[in-house]
């Protein structure tokens, strides 16, 4: 029987981390009784700070029913993931998912017999949201739709409820940057891949430890770790400031051979204004770039382990 992990970042989820662990346990036992698998499970606790860890050990035995990995900050979902694929290389897949029942459990049995008719990627896409419209919602469309004009890549309805072959996870991990966008990768390793639709359930929890500040610099980090494209925006603007200071200065050049120029500066004050907000930008979309170079520069690890307080026992698979 092949092995198969569950990858789960976790991070502030006490309010609701029993139940859908045991929801999702409940699925992992089922797919044992059918003899399909035995997935194990991985709950990767990205820096928690509301007592996570004492609430899973009410319910459950940490390190034998539940993987449990501890990064000793919140370097973020990303960090997580890489964490917990690493962890889990030596299965034959893993299948990385939220814990706020977001994913729906039920799908994980149609992703493992899509991978077993030989796909390495298994991805679930959203087709609807059981919700009502929000700024959140309007920002997210935003994000994917520059992120396409800058990539090419079409990410929208993607999440990162994946299933990744032990190839895919192993070339996943050979990626040298430190600041990965997992469903940017995935889609851009191109990797046989098959698509499963699903709804996100109302059951889901409600509220989001995202706040707006978080998603709008998680975007900028998604965009600018992924494309440079957005880098000829200066280039772009450098261009259209140029044509327009020509008409201008043509403008002014005709009055004042025709007699007809006004007395003031209001031209000159309005075309240093124009000038001098394409530089901030400018200089603001450069500075991006550059902080990106000096934390790849650094070198330091994406993540690291709180090994005292993981609870975490694969040594037979990995």
């Amino acid at each position: 029987m092949k092995t198969v992990a569950l990858v789960i970042p976790v991070f502030n989820e006490s309010a609701h981390i029993v139940e859908s662990l045991a929801a999702i346990l409940a699925v992992c036992r089922q797919l044992a009784r059918e003899s399909r698998c035995e997935p194990d499970v991985l709950l990767v606790d990205d820096g928690s700070t509301d007592g996570v860890l004492a609430v899973l050990k009410t319910r459950f035995e940490l390190g034998r029913d539940v993987h449990y990995l501890r990064l000793n900050a919140n370097y973020g979902k990303e960090a997580a993931i890489c964490a917990g694929l690493a962890t889990m290389r030596g299965y034959d897949a893993v299948i990385v998912m939220d814990s706020d029942l977001q994913h729906p459990p039920a799908l994980i049995g149609q992703m493992l017999a899509l991978w077993q008719q030989g796909n390495s990627v298994v991805s679930a896409r959203i087709f609807s949201r059981c919700s009502k419209k929000t700024v959140k919602g309007l920002g997210r469309s935003v994000f994917y739709s520059l992120f396409r004009l800058c990539s090419g890549f079409d990410l929208r309805n993607e999440s990162d409820f994946k299933l990744l072959d032990k190839s895919a996870v192993d070339f996943y991990l050979t990626l040298p940057e430190k600041s990965k966008y997992f469903r940017g990768l995935v889609h851009w390793m191109n990797f046989p891949t098959a698509i499963v639709d699903f709804e996100v359930p109302v059951v889901a929890k409600p509220d989001s430890s995202w706040t707006f500040v978080k998603l709008f610099q998680y975007a900028i980090r998604s965009v600018t770790t992924f494309t440079a494209l957005p880098l000829q925006i200066v280039t772009i603007f450098g261009v259209l400031t140029f044509l327009l200071s020509l008409v201008i200065g043509g403008k002014a050049v005709y009055d004042k051979m025709t007699g007809t120029a006004l007395d003031g500066f209001s031209t000159v004050i309005l075309l240093l204004l124009i000038i001098g907000s394409v530089l901030m930008f400018s200089l603001g979309l450069i500075g991006v770039y550059i902080a990106r170079i000096y934390e790849e520069i650094k070198g330091r690890p994406a993540y690291i382990i709180d090994h005292g307080a993981s609870m975490v026992r694969l040594d037979a698979k990995s």
